[in-house]
């Protein structure tokens, strides 16, 4: 047994970094799939069609991030259901939770479908990169039920310590997600189009490869035919863990979506450089998820196991860790923002690098904030206080929205990343408050 298969004994620190590691390497990985898009439009096609993937990287998260986070909600459960080695009803699960998932993404395919078109009048979406949008959304809206697959498959097999195998599906895919681009775009023309297609059909591989795995080294999470029954009070707790988690992740990019309308009235300048400034930042976002998923987990197990004692400690070490990852990682954006945008856009405009390079020197003061609150998130879901993260996401996009429109005209893009530093602060303000009147002393 590996030191991330039993999370209820061992070096809390250790174990911490084991789960981490294979986390953040996924993510960071996960961020390719749109940043090799956007690498491939903007060599091969234009600005215009780079600038759209940034737009449509908005209105694409809106929708994928509701199934990610209804996944990393079925995860405390089965993690939870794997600390007290309840194996019948973690099979149960698997096929409540597959059910359901595949029923509401195949749900929420037609949904983003019908609502394209008025959420590109909402954001006030530029008449030349509209189309490119589009064409682009269409297909990765209608690949939504594979990536839910992906996801379910990844959040499972993290709930049982196993980070490293969606890993190493995820890197294949990756690979497969590059050629296929190159393929497409490059030699067959096939424009943005070929970016969306190439991506649906790695992450269609990244499925196959964990489902495959899962049956020979993980059986006890894949259900059978004995396994296919109804559980009221489980697919009530499904549902309730997995809706609420959707919303967390859906209430912070409705908040990003709004925060693009903002961006969109400075034009295609500030646009492209918004788009760059977000992949940058979206690599050290994977830093934090991942961090917080490692707590999630971790806590759920233990919970499971009924030891607060080793919860309380895994919170303090996640703390210790997230808070020198914040900081390594904030030093790094201040300082590599130019060669950055260069590397993902070539030679760009002054005025695009000075949008820039103002947006991530204001963003990096904070972001230590943004790592301590994924800290306290991961607590919150593992220890089944999942409207607790829905209730400060929904106040930290509140303050990010409302100074976003207020300071955009006079600050510029730095004005995006004012806000969001002050939401931050306010969020984990709130999340500590919380910790010591509510949960500290639960935790005894």
């Amino acid at each position: 047994m590996n030191r991330t298969d039993d999370l209820i004994h061992g070096s809390i620190h250790r174990q911490l970094i084991a789960l981490a590691i294979p986390l953040i390497i996924g993510n960071i990985l996960q961020q390719f799939y749109n940043t090799i898009d956007s690498f491939i439009v903007g060599r091969y096609i234009g600005q215009n069609a780079f600038a759209a993937t940034g737009v449509a990287g908005s209105l694409m998260n809106l929708f994928i991030f509701v199934l990610n986070g209804g996944c990393n909600g079925i995860s405390v459960i089965f993690a939870q259901l794997y600390g007290e080695r309840n194996w019948a009803s973690l099979r149960r699960e698997s096929f409540l939770s597959l059910a359901f998932g595949t029923l509401f993404s195949a749900a929420l395919s037609i949904v983003s479908i019908l609502s394209l078109s008025p959420l590109l009048r909402v954001i006030q979406t530029p008449p030349e990169i509209t189309g490119y949008v589009t064409e682009y959304l269409w297909i990765i809206y209608l690949g939504l039920p594979v990536t839910f697959l992906y996801n379910w498959c990844a959040a499972a097999l993290r709930a049982v310590g196993d980070t490293g195998t969606a890993l190493w599906a995820l890197l294949i895919a990756m690979v497969l997600n590059f050629l296929l681009d190159l393929l497409l775009v490059a030699q067959f023309q096939m424009g943005i189009a070929g970016t969306a297609v190439a991506t649906v059909i790695a992450q269609l591989l990244s499925a196959g490869v964990c489902v495959i795995y899962m049956g020979k080294r993980h059986p006890h999470l894949l259900f059978d035919r004995g396994d296919i029954s109804f559980d009221g009070a489980l697919l009530r707790q499904t549902a309730d863990y997995g809706i609420v988690s959707a919303l967390h992740q859906s209430s912070l990019y409705i908040g990003k979506l709004l925060v693009q309308g903002a961006v969109n009235t400075g034009g295609t300048d500030v646009i492209s450089a918004y788009t760059a400034t977000m992949r940058i930042e979206g690599f050290a976002n994977s830093f934090g998820d991942s961090g917080a998923n490692a707590v999630s987990v971790f806590v759920a197990q233990n919970r499971g196991a009924g030891d607060s004692h080793r919860i309380r400690k895994g919170l303090s070490a996640g703390l210790v860790m997230m808070s020198l990852l914040g900081v390594v990682l904030s030093l790094i954006m201040a300082f590599s923002t130019r060669w950055a945008v260069i590397l993902l856009m070539g030679e760009v405009p002054a005025r695009v690098m000075d949008h820039a390079a103002g947006y991530m020197t204001v963003i990096a003061v904070f972001y230590v904030l943004c790592f301590v609150g994924n800290t306290f998130v991961g607590l919150y879901r593992g220890i089944g206080m999942v409207r607790v993260p829905v209730l400060g996401t929904i106040l930290q996009i509140t303050i990010r929205v409302i100074l976003s429109y207020l300071l955009i005209n006079t600050m510029g893009l730095a004005a995006i990343a004012l806000a969001t530093g002050v939401g931050w602060a306010a969020v984990v303000s709130y999340q500590i408050i919380l910790y010591r009147v509510k949960v500290r002393n639960s935790l005894t």
